[in-house]
């Protein structure tokens, strides 16, 4: 990885490590969001095909402190971006893999 880039990935990382810090913060607490807009449409609650590790931004046990949305935040955001390098990775592979056959 080229400096530039590495750069890059760490100032990347830096603005979205400061925005999951400062999210449960500034987040207001009446979204207008898929929810309201299901509320509002009396749309009826099923139950999920997929319950996800820390639904809600929150840490279970703490979803009234705000510290658990920013922990949830962080590792949530430090989870895709692993999942994305990982990804990366294995593309650059297969591209390489296919270049060499050829």
């Amino acid at each position: 990885m080229s400096t530039k880039n590495r750069n890059l990935l760490f100032g990347g990382l830096i603005i979205a490590l400061i925005i999951a810090v400062l999210a449960p913060f500034l987040a207001s607490s009446n979204p207008d969001g898929l929810e309201s807009s299901a509320e509002s449409m009396q749309v009826p609650e099923s139950e999920p095909a997929y319950t996800a590790p820390l639904p809600d931004y929150a840490i279970p046990g703490m979803e009234d402190n705000p510290l658990g949305g920013v922990i949830a935040l962080i590792l949530g955001t430090i989870l895709v971006l692993l999942v994305a390098l990982v990804v990366t990775k294995l593309l650059a592979k297969r591209k390489e893999n296919k270049l060499d056959k050829q």
